[in-house]
């Protein structure tokens, strides 16, 4: 009987060896940032049967077979009709600035998308103004209402947005909204799909989040947009989710959350449009292509040159779009670079881009919460503070409430503005969506944003940095070596 003890422990303990150098083989042959490849194989020799599971749940970038089949099949059809209206007359590139000439042709060449003029913003940032304001142009749609978001939380004048995309379903408009399983698990609880559906709604529950599917594609990708179209005319995106913040993570302790949301119209709204169209199909399996932009312009309208350029990410897209897009940015400013961000974990690329910008004499400012709902993500943040500041970057921290708005204001002239956070999730595994605006007017809009949060925030001192709780560092840098995981 002993006999067959030592035989069974010796498979066992052979099958345990096996898993672990087959998992190390996968995780060194996967070609990928390094920081991240070293950070699962920390997890696996450390913890090795979680790391192992965590690795296979976890470990790469895999939709499922269904989504990835149609996102391989629906991408060049997509790229051609991207590519279409390189031929619209509000894709003016002769009039653009440098640095959105060179985005412009990153973005044509891997995916198609044009940066295109004629288009009308308006930066929005009450919470209460933007949701009656979106749930004011739902109940004036003609045509469609498409909204695709990560979090939908009842409550508030997020039910009045609601009550507007019931009714007009009623009307006989169709109405079609994409939310987020984790997300939005809150909502599905709720009242609001059942009356939705019963007013003839089409919702759709995105990247369900159950054990069973953990088999068959990654649990943690998630669809990170936050999109409003009416009638292929008009269109929201930006920062905030579908929640009104007086109802929302009430006991987090970390404040209201504040936002930004842009109100487009002009030929950018068919691209987001098209966006849109990606995730439903990549969803449900049908095609609904917009159709193409009116680009009439106004040459005496003061945004009649200005141009945006939308730019999907995330799985079945071009790897690592926004992150090119962001560096592109950064290495082309001459004098200034603000960015704000709720999620401090740059990756390693973004850090030396920020890092260099900062030593070749132009002024970079971070502008953070003061409190965040992460507590990985907080401590993650504070290992990368030092290396910043001592290149000569300002970080802030923002007291009024948890910071949200994803920005970025180059030279006080060039914006980007979205749904992607300075954080590897964004970077490389949501469904991400940022606009990116050559436009003066609209950029002076964020500039006197970022110093309204600025006069809201106190400033970090690399002095009484070096002065914090000696047990701060050893937490900081366990979570510094985890942070290309975050």
């Amino acid at each position: 009987m002993e006999k067959v003890y030592e035989i069974v422990t010796l498979l066992l303990l052979l099958v345990y060896w096996l898993t672990i150098a087959g998992v190390t083989v996968r995780v060194v042959f996967k070609r990928r940032a390094l920081g991240v490849s070293i950070a699962w194989l920390m997890i696996i020799y450390i913890l090795p049967i979680v790391g192992v599971i965590a690795y296979l749940l976890f470990g790469e970038l895999n939709l499922g077979k269904t989504r990835a089949m149609r996102a391989k099949a629906m991408f060049e059809p997509y790229r051609q009709w991207l590519l279409s209206l390189q031929s619209c007359p509000a894709h003016r590139p002769q009039h653009i600035n440098e640095q959105s000439h060179h985005v412009n042709r990153l973005c044509h060449a891997r995916i198609g998308v044009p940066e295109l003029t004629g288009n009308q913003l308006a930066l929005q940032t009450e919470p209460a103004d933007i949701l009656k304001s979106i749930a004011l142009d739902i109940r004036q749609a003609q045509k469609s209402v498409d909204m695709v978001f990560y979090i939908w939380h009842p409550g508030g004048h997020a039910d009045e947005v609601a009550q507007a995309a019931c009714d007009t379903a009623k009307r006989g408009i169709p109405v079609r909204i994409m939310l987020d399983s984790a997300g939005s698990k809150v909502f599905f609880r709720s009242k609001w799909p059942h009356a939705m559906r019963e007013a003839g709604v089409e919702l759709i529950e995105a990247l369900a989040v159950n054990p069973f599917r953990m088999f068959f594609r990654r649990l943690d990708i998630r669809q990170h947009r936050k999109v409003a179209i009416i009638d292929n005319h008009i269109a929201y995106t930006g920062s905030m989710n579908l929640v009104d913040p007086r109802f929302f993570k009430q006991d987090a302790g970390v404040g209201q959350w504040v936002d930004v949301m842009v109100r487009v119209s002009g030929p950018t709204v068919p691209v987001l449009s098209s966006v849109f169209a990606w995730d439903w199909e990549v969803e449900t399996g049908l095609r609904d292509l917009p159709s193409s932009p009116e680009c009439l312009l106004i040459e005496d309208h003061q945004h009649a040159n200005h141009a945006v350029q939308a730019i999907p990410s995330g799985p079945g897209l071009p790897e690592g779009m926004i992150q090119q897009v962001l560096t592109l940015a950064i290495h082309q400013a001459e004098k200034s670079i603000v960015i704000t961000t709720p999620y401090l974990v740059p990756s390693e690329g973004l850090m030396v881009s920020l890092q260099t910008a900062a030593q070749r004499g132009v002024s970079v400012t971070l502008i953070i919460p003061e409190k965040n709902d992460s507590l990985m993500v907080e401590w993650a943040s504070r290992s990368f503070f030092e290396d910043l500041m001592s290149a000569g970057i300002e970080i802030y921290r923002f007291g009024g409430g948890l910071l949200h708005t994803k920005s970025v204001l180059v030279d006080e002239q060039y914006c980007l503005v979205g749904t992607v956070n300075l954080d590897m999730r964004s970077l490389w595994l949501n469904f991400e969506l940022t606009l990116t605006v050559d436009d003066p007017e609209f950029c002076a809009s964020i500039n006197a944003l970022h110093r309204h949060y600025l006069a809201q925030s106190t400033r970090i001192s690399a002095d009484a940095w070096q002065q914090r709780p000696v047990y701060h560092k050893p937490i900081e840098q366990f979570f510094y070596m985890f942070s290309p995981l975050l």
